[in-house]
């Protein structure tokens, strides 16, 4: 797989070297784009839905964790020159790949990229075990921990929310990190990932019939835009929403309901 990343960094110099000069493709990567500041950072991740973002935390406008918290980004990459610990535990409870202190030489910046590469690619391939039958992606449902069970049915009630970590561990009065290392535990799969599982098999079952629009499912289904939908789709089926749609027509639906 190539991961597209984008860059939010506020000092232009710093924007154009790490743009310019990182290997992109020998470390399985794509640059897809570069922000100026927390804001512009926010819009580009909604528009670009890159699979990595690599930022600066003191940004104009709003800064980077604070833009991390309000986007749908499962990984990412904190460049910064302050070593305050709140920042390092808030980075953390995001669920943040690394934090890397400011001046970052290049070796390490690479090596922080090939690790992350290398996990994304071994999620990728765990994600092809879950399919079962008609795509539907194969999920516990009840665990032997009751507060992960109410987690789940709390995905089940609100999926078609803009819902993530944050909002699920306040509602249970958690911590993000606790709520975060249990649900691995119990599940295994990060929250995220159970989340668009859920919502992939949803939009599997609304897609069956062919007179939904797709884009319409997937905004039903909790996606924030058709873009992002197929992208997650694809990576939980092995195929677009479409080829999915015109195999599935080929077969009777049975009605599956989630596995």
């Amino acid at each position: 797989m190539s991961c597209t990343v984008l860059i939010v960094e506020d000092e232009a110099p710093s924007r154009k070297e790490l743009a310019e000069t990182t290997p992109w493709a020998e470390l399985g990567c794509s640059l897809v784009g570069a922000a100026a500041d927390g804001l512009e950072g926010e819009a580009m991740i909604r528009s670009l839905e890159p699979d990595i973002v690599i930022t600066d935390i003191r940004l104009p406008g709003q800064d980077g964790l604070e833009m991390l918290s309000r986007c749908c980004v499962s990984h990412a990459i904190i460049l910064s020159g302050y070593t305050d610990f709140g920042y390092t535990r808030r980075a953390i409870q995001l669920g943040v790949w690394d934090y890397l202190e400011k001046p970052v030489s290049s070796e390490e910046l690479n090596e922080a990229i090939r690790s992350l590469v290398r996990q994304l690619d071994k999620e990728e391939e765990g994600l092809g075990a879950l399919r079962g039958d008609n795509a539907l992606i194969e999920l516990p449902h009840s665990v032997g921990n009751h507060i992960i069970n109410s987690v789940i049915a709390y995905i089940a009630s609100n999926y078609a929310r803009p819902i993530g970590l944050q909002e699920a561990a306040s509602y249970f009065e958690l911590s993000e990190s606790h709520l975060s290392r249990l649900f691995k535990e119990e599940t295994g799969l990060n929250f995220l990932q159970y989340l668009n599982a859920w919502r992939i098999n949803k939009a599997s079952q609304l897609m069956a019939d062919p007179r939904r629009n797709i884009s319409e499912v997937a905004a039903e289904c909790g996606f924030p835009s058709p873009g992002y939908f197929a992208k997650i789709f694809k990576r939980f089926s092995g195929m677009t929403p479409s080829q999915w749609r015109d195999k599935a027509s080929c077969k009777e639906w049975d009605g599956a309901s989630f596995s």
